[in-house]
C-alpha cells in the first residue's frame, strides 16, 4: 500500500522572518538523530519557563517551519514537530510535543498539540495513539500568594 506524498501548503515568509524558523529546523534536524530518551530529555529542559501555547501560536509556528523547509512540508513529521515546538519556545510558549502512531494507515508519527487537539494535522485526535509526550509545565502553583501578601502576614 502506498502513501500520498503531497506537500503541505506553504506560505512564503518575508526574508526578515526566516532566520528563526530556519534555526529551529536546523536544531530539529540534529535532534531527530538522537534516541527518543535524549529527545525527551532535551525538550523537557527546553520547555522550562514557557507558557502553554495557544492553538493560534502553535499553528503559526508550524506554518513558519513548513514555509522554510521542504522536508518539514513533506514526510518529515518528527523534524516538523520538533522545529515547531522549538520555534514556539523561542517565542515564549510551549505546545505539547507528541509522538506515537497513527492508526490508518499504520505508521509512526510525531505532532504538536495545543488545547488538547493536534495542530495542523489532517485527522482528529482519535486517529493518533500517543506513546510519548512533553507537555508544558504548569505555570504556577494555585495556592501560591504574591510576595507582598506573604510579607504582611
Amino acid at each position: 500500500m502506498s502513501e500520498p506524498v503531497a506537500l503541505a501548503p506553504r506560505d512564503r515568509l518575508p526574508l526578515r522572518r526566516r532566520p528563526l524558523p530556519l534555526a529551529a529546523v536546523a536544531v530539529a534536524r540534529l535532534l531527530a538523530l538522537l534516541p527518543p530518551a535524549r529527545i525527551r530529555w532535551f525538550l523537557e529542559h527546553a520547555r522550562r519557563g514557557a507558557a502553554p501555547a495557544t492553538v493560534e501560536q502553535a499553528l503559526a509556528a508550524r506554518r513558519d517551519v513548513v514555509s522554510v523547509s521542504l522536508r518539514c512540508a513533506g514526510q518529515g513529521c518528527l523534524e516538523r514537530s520538533l522545529a515547531a515546538a522549538l520555534l514556539c519556545r523561542c517565542r515564549g510558549t510551549w505546545p505539547t510535543w507528541c509522538t506515537g502512531v497513527r492508526t490508518h494507515p499504520f505508521a509512526a508519527h510525531a505532532w504538536i498539540e495545543a488545547a488538547g487537539h493536534p495542530v495542523g494535522e489532517p485527522h482528529l485526535k482519535g486517529h493518533y495513539r500517543l506513546l510519548l509526550s512533553v507537555p508544558p509545565l504548569p505555570s504556577a502553583r494555585p495556592d501560591a500568594s504574591p510576595p507582598e501578601e506573604r510579607q504582611g502576614s
